[in-house]
């Protein structure tokens, strides 16, 4: 639902900044949280390959899941 050309207005007057720098801060915040999950979850599944703890299979399992995350959450974030 996107807001009316009044609660823009009203938004813009008293924060001084135009709505869309908010909605860019969001989506900046949402990817980069996922970015910074998804080198944790990657590195934590190659320490555990690297200690025979995950299989090769467990280990690019983990990294497809998260590169499907990533471009499934993109897909619904930037259309």
């Amino acid at each position: 639902m996107s807001p009316s050309a009044a609660q823009v207005t009203a938004f813009q007057a008293d924060g001084g900044f135009p709505l869309t720098v908010v909605s860019t801060l969001v989506l900046g915040v949402v990817f980069a949280v996922l970015l910074l999950w998804g080198v944790w979850a990657m590195r934590t599944a190659y320490v555990g390959w690297a200690d025979q703890r995950l299989t090769q299979r467990q280990y690019f399992a983990v990294i497809v899941r998260f590169l499907a995350i990533y471009l499934v959450l993109g897909f619904f974030l930037l259309s």
